[in-house]
């Protein structure tokens, strides 16, 4: 462990979805006191406007598929800044721990003799599905949750699609995976081998957010969904029986729509 003494100090804050209102008091006092922050790019101008005047803001921005800051390097730039006696925030959309890359940067500080608070914040799965008004356990539909990446590391293996479908399916579990837009055709394959081609699906952009929107359908079409409504990240998608009442609803109101395009169609022909 490196001796050098340590005058800043370095927290790790989850900015939870998007909506400013969804940060925790004490992520908020973490914020307000810091003078450098390192800014993740899914963490909403809203949030970084509670930072003070005076404080350094640095955008460090990593998203699939797009040109991201180095993660050596933010990690770099965490250890000066804290050596040189500022006090850091990072500052990560969601939760630093799920998903944020959280650990490895713990890790790395400790090792350089840093020590490290986490404040937790409100992941965007969660936020995805409470905007549906659904939950993610239910009783009668779901006995546990299982938070998935789509995005396998660089060089890294796949998750095993198959595999989880067979355990959602005898558990009883409720799926939520981040960052599977780009996967989505792979991750459909997998999980039908052990799930009902009806089971209800959920895709979420931009949970929390003004620009928030969903579509409700199958497990059988959600690739389909998924371009036909040009999906993008940041899109969580849901997976479960917990949906079956939203799946019910959205098929109602689609047959009302059809009812209604008929019968004007109907009406003109006959005019």
């Amino acid at each position: 462990m490196n001796t050098r003494q340590i005058l800043g100090s370095c927290t790790l804050v989850g900015a939870g979805p998007g909506d400013p209102e969804l940060i925790t008091l004490k992520a908020l006092k973490a914020i307000q006191a810091a003078t450098v922050l390192l800014v993740d790019d899914l963490v909403s101008d809203a949030i970084v406007a509670y930072a003070a005047p005076t404080a350094r803001i640095v955008q460090v921005g990593k998203r699939g598929g797009c040109k991201s800051t180095p993660q050596a390097f933010i990690e770099k730039l965490m250890i000066t800044a804290v050596r040189e006696g500022e006090q850091v925030v990072r500052l990560k959309g969601g939760d630093p721990f799920i998903f944020g890359r959280g650990g490895e940067e713990v890790e790395h500080l400790q090792a350089a003799g840093i020590a490290v608070t986490v404040i937790n914040g409100i992941t965007a799965g969660l936020a995805a599905v409470t905007s549906l008004g659904v939950p993610l356990t239910h009783r009668d539909h779901a006995q546990g949750v299982l938070f998935l990446t789509g995005h396998a590391k660089p060089g890294g293996e796949a998750p095993d699609w198959s595999s989880i479908a067979a355990t959602a399916h005898q558990a009883k579990m409720t799926l939520v995976i981040y960052m599977g837009v780009r996967g989505a055709q792979q991750i459909q394959d997998g999980l039908l081998t052990g799930l009902s081609p009806d089971t209800p699906v959920a895709l979420i952009q931009n949970a929390s957010l003004p620009t928030q929107r969903h579509v409700v359908t199958t497990l059988a079409e959600m690739r389909t969904a998924l371009v036909q409504d040009k999906f993008a990240s940041p899109c969580v998608i849901v997976v479960g029986d917990v949906l079956s009442g939203l799946a019910r609803m959205a098929a109602s109101e689609q047959h009302v729509q059809d009812q209604a395009l008929h019968s004007r169609a109907w009406k003109k022909m006959m005019s």
